[in-house]
């Protein structure tokens, strides 16, 4: 029976010939993922069990999301996970000073290889899908399971064949590519499926690009987003990962839900107004909207290939006097690359502030929270009402070159505007 890239891995970590849509499977996890504000009600369900943790190497443990902790609450999340991490003998954990934003952090690291099962107390875990693993969130109650049992159920997902031609223009990165997708088929148009990307154009995607598009999935509705394992994602795991790991490809017949094809070559920078990642048009078409902040950050887009491109606008211009504007480096050596090639200093120099790695605004924690009537343009991944502060504020999703272009303008803007 042939099968897509997720049903081969399901199946390998069932113990199953093959799976199909719809099957309930119980399978093996190779990284069992939690962060400071869903690992203590994990923690609780796990001493419910009884049982010792089931591998201290594949449970993977990040104070990120209000950490440095913003308040007393937060410290004492920190502090639970801090006391496991030390009765438990766990090996991957990631104190202040070495943590980083968990999305980007465990790919850096080497923590997660092609063809793995990856859970996540964490909606965005199927960020990994761009080193071609099964990667997806799960509630605290099946992370706290997991670490007793390295087990997990699913159902199995129908595939979305997502065919990419062509090639990126300049200033066109993947979060236009996963906007424009979302924007097409609807923030449910992919729910409880897995988003198979495949073609010739995924030459012209780096692996910042496929991060930044499989961290999206969810932002459809997939269960997870997946690539292939090809000469780009070769070279970004040699040297990192240092376990054995296993390619997985799709067989030519297997069956798609349905296919998506997606031009490169037509694509330009785009922007997600409020209040849904689907209200895409693209930034030639935004009337004039004043901003009040910009954030260029987060699991999404916090990589150093990000920033560089928006360290390439602030070289041109400085900040708007009118913006606030908050660069998070996704990981302590993200902001060490960052130092090294100048960033740093440019974004300093232009008026920006720079912060630690944290999760902090992007889910309205803190480190740049709006007020009532503010607008936000974000490289973040979510523009709910309130994501990032006062229920009566706006946050509009973009990629960093149309972030920095909007934080030195004013107004929501693209690149060209500001390096005509």
């Amino acid at each position: 029976m042939a099968m897509t890239m997720t049903e081969k891995i399901m199946a390998r970590h069932a113990g199953l010939e093959t799976v199909e849509p719809g099957q309930l499977i119980q399978c093996q996890v190779d990284i069992v993922l939690a962060n400071d504000i869903t690992f203590p009600p994990a923690a609780q369900e796990f001493s419910r069990i009884g049982r010792p943790v089931f591998d201290v190497e594949k449970i993977v443990l990040v104070p990120d999301h209000f950490t440095p902790n913003k308040d007393i609450k937060s410290a004492e999340m920190a502090k639970t996970m801090r006391q496991f991490v030390k009765e438990n003998g766990i090996k991957h954990y990631f104190e202040v000073g070495r943590m980083g934003i968990e999305h980007v952090l465990l790919p850096e690291q080497g923590l997660v290889a092609p063809g793995e099962v990856i859970i996540g107390a964490d909606s965005h875990t199927c960020t990994y899908g761009a080193v071609g693993a099964f990667a997806t969130g799960v509630g605290s109650t099946d992370a706290g399971a997991a670490m007793a049992t390295g087990q997990n159920w699913f159902k199995v997902p129908s595939s979305i064949k997502v065919e990419l031609t062509g090639q990126l223009s300049p200033w066109v990165s993947g979060k236009d590519v996963v906007l424009t997708l979302i924007g097409r088929i609807g923030v449910d148009g992919a729910r409880y499926q897995a988003l198979e990307f495949c073609g010739e154009g995924l030459q012209s995607l780096s692996m910042a690009d496929r991060f930044t598009i499989a961290n999206m999935a969810i932002e459809a509705g997939a269960k997870n987003g997946i690539f292939p394992v090809d000469d780009i994602t070769e070279t970004y795991i040699d040297g990192r990962v240092q376990k054995s790991y296993e390619r997985v490809a799709a067989d030519e017949d297997a069956s798609y839900a349905r296919t998506v094809t997606i031009d490169l070559s037509a694509l330009t920078p785009v922007v997600a107004l409020p209040h849904l990642p689907e209200n895409v048009r693209p930034v030639s078409e935004v009337n004039t909207i004043v901003i009040n902040q910009v954030v260029i950050g987060s699991c999404t887009n916090g990589r150093l290939e990000d920033l560089a491109q928006a360290a390439a606008i602030f070289s041109h211009q400085p900040v708007h006097p009118d913006v606030r504007t908050i660069i998070i480096p996704g990981s302590q050596q993200v902001y060490l690359d960052a130092m090294k090639r100048g960033y740093i200093e440019t974004f300093i120099r232009a008026g920006a502030v720079v912060s630690t790695p944290t999760c902090g605004p992007c889910l309205g924690g803190y480190m740049g929270i709006l007020a009532a009537g503010e607008r936000a343009v974000s490289t973040t991944n979510r523009n709910f009402r309130g994501r990032m502060g006062h229920v009566d504020s706006e946050v509009y999703l973009a990629g960093p070159a149309v972030a920095a272009a909007s934080a030195v303008m004013g107004r929501i803007a693209g690149p060209q505007e500001v390096l005509k």
